[in-house]
Order: structure tokens, then C-alpha cells, then sequence
């Protein structure tokens, strides 16, 4: 009996995480940024995105390849909140700001603009662009 419980709860839990991404236009921008920025995971940026947005990550990964990224890598912390939110029955458009982190340097914000457009009723990112890195001190 336990073992069908957990199994159901797994089911559950699983099946919500696949709805979050892909269902909702908001919901699918910021599962890419988590992706893209704050875990720094390209492979996993690629699952929310398509055209435009999908070759440059392609591209990114490209100029990444040979890299090493392992446990003693010191990665920057990102944070984001939403500026702008534009959205329709297919497209949506975000300005999120970003808070980037780096370690031993001052933070930073920039601005990162996310277009997402519905398809067959799924949202996938199919643009994004950054805007210039503005100081900590300059809002």
C-alpha cells in the first residue's frame, strides 16, 4: 500500500512539473530563465525553446563546448522579477530584470526581454534578447 502511495505521489508530482512548463505563457518564460540564467543549464534552456530563441542557444552551446563547469567552478547568483508583462491569446512578451551576482565582483542588473508564442497549445520561448548591464546604484 505505501509503495502505490508513493508512486501515485511521484505521478502527482511529475505531472504537475511537465504542465507548469509549456502550459502557461508566464509559467514557460521563467522556467527558460531559471534554465538559461539562473542554473546556467543551456541543454535544459533548449526543452522551453523553439526557432530564434532555440538557434541561439544552439549557438551558445557551441561556443561553450569544452568548457569545464564542475563543483569548483564559482558561478554568479541570479535573481529576476518581472518588469513588463505584454500578453495575448498566442504571444506574450516579458521584460524581466535580472540581478546577476558574480562572485568577488559587484552585482549587476540587465535587462532580458522573453517572447513566447503558443503552438498546437503549447508555450514555448521563441525569442530573447538582453538589454545593457546597468549599475547596482543607477535605478
Amino acid at each position: 500500500m505505501m509503495k502505490r502511495t508513493i508512486a501515485a505521489l511521484l505521478f502527482v508530482t511529475l505531472a504537475l512539473g511537465c504542465e507548469r512548463a509549456g502550459s502557461r505563457p508566464r509559467e514557460t518564460a521563467e522556467a527558460f530563465l531559471d534554465a538559461h540564467y539562473v542554473r546556467i543549464d543551456l541543454p535544459a534552456a533548449v526543452e522551453f525553446a523553439s526557432g530564434l530563441a532555440r538557434d541561439k542557444i544552439d549557438k551558445e552551446i557551441a561556443l561553450t563546448k569544452g568548457q569545464e563547469i564542475d563543483h569548483s567552478t564559482q558561478e554568479p547568483r541570479v535573481s529576476y522579477k518581472l518588469q513588463r508583462a505584454e500578453e495575448s491569446a498566442a504571444t506574450a512578451q516579458y521584460a524581466f530584470q535580472l540581478t546577476v551576482r558574480p562572485p568577488g565582483a559587484d552585482p549587476f542588473k540587465k535587462l532580458v526581454m522573453v517572447t513566447v508564442r503558443s503552438t498546437d497549445g503549447k508555450w514555448s520561448v521563441t525569442n530573447y534578447s538582453e538589454g545593457e548591464a546597468i549599475s547596482e546604484g543607477g535605478d
